[in-house]
């Protein structure tokens, strides 16, 4: 039975890893036979079509591990490209190619480019945005709409941009709700990961190499990303039928915390786990309890801690979080024994 440090890696390790083989087996669930996914972007995607950039890690995975669906994933990005741009070669690098998924991913030029007075007004980019949607859509292209990422990764807020790469973000998380097409917040995420990673309050160096454009850590997180929005585009069948049946998704968490804890470390590690639901929001409900049983059968396990989701997708954002991992560094080391169990709830 393995230790809980080891075994929370293991779960964590395959929530977070960068292995893109495993964001692909997920991704595929949504991919059809034959499908053909073009990444339309700027000077950020068009690196990603080049060794080690994203949309080549995408490539890979796909093909290493699911080549009977043959998907074909293209890169489409120009740099210096603002929306205006992409809305002026739609047809020549995206429509021409009868792609049935584009992914979307502009904005960063739209505001850096406000330096020098040549960005883009708010109102054009957001016109923009929603022209590049219905004319893929007549095309009869799924869109998934990113929102743009950093320039400069400070986690304090004072990136000079910030202010204004917020805004530019807001839009386009508006247009996406408002035309009704997936949303990929790349903002939140780079955000949510620089927040953990970059302690040192560096501008770049984490995600970028220049503040910008992404490194080899940056290819591989964003690759992940967009293999996630590919899985989550559409519910799998299992997921869509748990759904309409009203079903979630169980996280069982049976421990066994080591003989020499004080009574005052089960308690702060109880109450670490039950603090969670209060961090992270996809937790749908949380209960747990102490063996009460009579039957002698518990094998030494005392306490089981049950952690409800209402999609497969959540419980692998939960895995991840944060919060989640400081409640593992906390209580991992006091724990002898774990066993973990997931299930969809049947009648």
């Amino acid at each position: 039975m393995p230790t809980l440090p080891t075994a929370f890696s293991r779960l964590l390790g395959l929530a977070a890893m960068t292995v893109l083989t495993f964001a692909a087996a997920n991704a595929t669930a949504e991919l059809k036979k034959g499908d053909r996914v073009v990444f339309l972007g700027d000077s950020i995607t068009q690196a990603g079509a080049g060794p080690g950039g994203y949309v080549t890690f995408v490539r890979e995975a796909l093909g290493k591990d699911h080549k009977d669906l043959e998907v074909e994933v293209i890169g489409a990005g120009i740099s210096g490209n603002k929306v205006p741009d992409l809305e002026r070669r739609l047809e020549r690098d995206v429509l021409s190619k009868k792609p049935t998924v584009v992914v979307i991913y502009i904005g960063i030029n739209d505001v850096w480019h406000s330096t020098s007075g040549k960005g883009t007004p708010k109102d054009a980019y957001e016109k923009g945005l929603s022209s590049l949607i219905g004319n893929i859509q007549k095309a009869g292209g799924r869109v998934i709409l990113c929102t743009a990422t950093v320039i400069g990764e400070k986690t304090d807020g004072s990136n000079p941009l910030d202010k204004l790469l917020d805004e530019y973000c807001d839009i386009s998380r508006s247009v996406a709700a408002k035309e009704k097409v997936q949303l990929l917040d790349l903002r939140k995420a780079f955000l949510s990961h620089l927040k953990e990673h970059n302690k040192g309050n560096m501008d770049k160096g984490i995600l970028t190499g220049d503040t910008v454009h992404l490194n080899a850590e940056g290819n591989k997180f964003l690759a992940k990303q967009m293999l996630s929005a590919l899985t989550t585009a559409a519910e799998s069948t299992s997921e869509k039928s748990a759904a309409k049946a009203g079903k979630l998704l169980r996280h069982c968490v049976l421990v066994k915390f080591k003989a020499d804890l004080t009574p005052e470390q089960i308690k702060e590690s109880e109450a670490a786990f039950r603090g969670l639901k209060n961090k992270i929001d996809v937790i749908q409900d949380f209960e747990w309890g102490t063996d009460v049983s009579v039957e002698g059968k518990a094998d030494g396990f005392t306490h089981l801690f049950m952690v409800t989701f209402a999609t497969a997708k959540d419980r692998d954002a939960y895995l991840p979080h944060a919060a989640h991992k400081e409640f593992v560094t906390l209580v991992g080391p006091r724990i002898e024994k774990v066993l973990v169990v997931d299930y969809w709830t049947k009648e």
